[in-house]
């Protein structure tokens, strides 16, 4: 392990940089290799333009981490290598203390691929965000990663940046300007009425209200979940459902404005998708059932996260729920809160953006178990026989869709399913496959091309002329 330090006033360069050897390598290349460019990886031919590295390892840090691959081409996935990977190491290491502050310690590893060897660079979320391009300055520095391209992030998203450096929620902040007559405390207390009494340190134990300068005053929270003009205060903290006659946004045949108290939101907003949803018809012994397209716990599990979720600091966007023939988006503004990847939250991992939102919905049975309600969703889909759910972060925000048609398994013949039976052991060559298979090679490359091409098969190699060029399974198989 190499590290780098020095005097500040030597002018030498002042960085810690763990390298790791083969013998401590965090990942294979060939790990690397089967995975897609997104939000936590990228590949690069060369380290040539310092600017488009900085910009990627700046949006890794501020955002979920990642790492940058160099030596590797972006779009084939072709390993050209790194002809000189101590040189490569200390250009890096000059790049990233000469253009990033604060500044970061990312970690380098040399990764050994037949005759030449790759670079992989390992950055991890920072404590210390935002992180930004000194050439650039901090207005058009500062980069979040969204999907596999790096964007400037927004005033919001620097501000929200630094609130998770310094572990403060933006909907616990107080709002000095109120006092707590701005809550509709009538509102409130009707919500909880199946649950018990509100009393006035109940209020204060769910932050609806907090002491601020020796006055009560209502918080963030509060007033998104009942203040009495909400509206005023948050223009975009409302819902926008919509129901469409295809499979775009062409033919709308039905909308609606859904305005009240987020909780009351949240059950008007189900009751749209509901009453809109096809239903098909199930006989029984006795008598006759209709079922919903989709499981209403998965709809209901994936509303009430686009809303305790959304980023209410952001201007310009409602919550919008649009229903199409074949899918039900859920859309809300803010990406996921930084430290997470779209993996994660679909195995059980949770992060809070929005505490007292997140207190008042699980108080009222909206929320039964922290970061359990994604994998409901995806559980629910997947039991009735549905393509599992798609999650994305486009722009600055984060969707949903829950697809209603019935998922189908991809048609293989037996030779087919045998290919992928023997690749889920180990990858192999052509001509390794050709000789189980019982066929020839132009003949078993003509399958893989096919497997390849319905994204069931991925290939390995420096090229389509590779000899040593293998075949693997994608990890999602």
């Amino acid at each position: 392990m190499l590290k780098r330090s020095a005097d500040a006033g030597t002018g030498l360069k002042c960085l810690t940089v763990n390298i790791f050897r083969v013998e401590c390598r965090l990942m294979s290349i060939e790990e690397l290799l089967r995975k897609e460019e997104g939000k936590t990886l990228e590949f690069k031919k060369e380290l040539s333009g310092s600017d488009a590295v900085v910009r990627t390892v700046v949006a890794f840090a501020n955002t979920s981490g990642g790492t940058l691959v160099i030596g590797v081409e972006d779009k084939t996935k072709k390993v050209k290598g790194v002809l000189d990977p101590l040189q490569a190491e200390e250009r890096l290491v000059n790049m990233v203390v000469d253009n990033i502050h604060p500044h970061l310690s990312p970690d380098i590893e040399i990764l050994p691929w037949r005759k030449t060897q790759v670079m992989a660079v390992h950055v991890y979320p920072s404590s210390a965000k935002p992180h930004y391009f000194k050439r650039l300055g901090f207005q058009k520095g500062v980069f979040v990663r969204i999907g596999s391209s790096n964007r400037v992030a927004d005033r919001c998203m620097t501000e929200e940046m630094k609130r998770q450096s310094l572990n403060q929620f933006y909907d616990e902040q107080p709002f000095p300007e109120l006092n707590s007559e701005a809550i509709d405390f009538r509102a409130a207390s009707e919500l909880f009425r199946s649950k018990k009494t509100l009393k006035k340190s109940d209020f204060e134990t769910l932050q609806i209200v907090v002491r601020h300068q020796n006055r009560e005053v209502p918080t963030v929270g509060g007033m998104l979940l009942f203040g009495k003009e909400r509206g005023r205060y948050f223009p975009d903290a409302w819902i926008h459902a919509g129901l469409f006659g295809g499979k775009d946004r062409t033919q709308i045949l039905d909308s609606a404005r859904i305005t009240g108290p987020l909780p009351s939101a949240v059950e008007e907003a189900i009751l749209f998708v509901t009453r809109h949803l096809s239903h098909s018809l199930t006989v029984g012994n006795v008598k006759h059932r209709r079922v919903l397209a989709l499981p209403p716990i998965a709809v209901r599990e994936a509303i009430v996260n686009a809303v305790v979720h959304a980023d209410y600091s952001q201007r310009g966007s409602p919550i919008r729920i649009s229903l199409f023939k074949d899918r039900l988006e859920i859309e809300n503004p803010g990406l996921l809160p930084s430290g997470l990847t779209l993996d994660d939250i679909q195995h059980g991992v949770s992060k809070i953006r929005n505490r007292v939102l997140a207190r008042v919905f699980n108080e009222l049975g909206y929320i039964e178990q922290w970061g359990s309600g994604i994998q409901r969703m995806f559980g629910a889909c997947v039991e009735a026989g549905l393509k599992r759910p798609l999650l994305e972060e486009i722009g600055p925000h984060f969707r949903a869709t829950l697809f209603t048609g019935k998922e189908r398994n991809p048609t293989l013949d037996p030779v087919d399913r045998k290919i992928i039976d023997l690749l889920g052991a180990r990858a192999l060559s052509t001509q390794e496959i050709a000789d189980r298979i019982e066929r020839s090679v132009r003949a078993a490359r003509t399958r893989l091309l096919s497997l390849i091409q319905r994204g069931l098969v991925i290939e390995i190699g420096s090229g389509p002329n590779d000899p040593q060029k293998k075949y693997h399974l994608p990890n999602e198989a």
